[in-house]
């Protein structure tokens, strides 16, 4: 069980994430695109075959898979729903994982 200074610090820290300007950008993006269900379930499949491509493709082929998908998916991205939600979550992603890596870094965790 966590001690309750850190779920407390932990409940501080997700009100600040919650304030910034990238998650709230993400949450607009995200309300207007869930207003569009059949095209938001077309940004899911979107997001899970980019998510398996690049999981499953060996390191010599990512390249060609990522031009193709790319490819395929260029008039889809066009939508400035799509691409401003795609944006957005992208945004808010790259702060999660630079938020991840500065707190694994400071905790000399192997």
């Amino acid at each position: 069980m966590m001690e309750q200074f850190v779920v407390k610090a932990t409940y501080d820290f997700i009100d600040e994430i919650r304030k910034s300007d990238i998650f709230k950008e993400y949450t607009i993006q995200k309300k207007k695109l869930k207003k569009h269900p059949d095209l938001f379930a077309k940004v899911c499949e979107f997001r899970e075959k980019n998510f398996t491509m690049q999981s499953d493709a060996q390191p010599d082929e990512l390249f060609d898979k990522i031009d193709a998908f790319e490819k395929e998916y260029e008039k889809f991205r066009e939508n400035p729903l799509v691409d401003d939600f795609l944006n957005a979550e992208l945004a808010f992603c790259r702060m999660m994982q630079e938020i991840n890596g500065r707190i694994m870094s400071k905790l000399d965790f192997e």
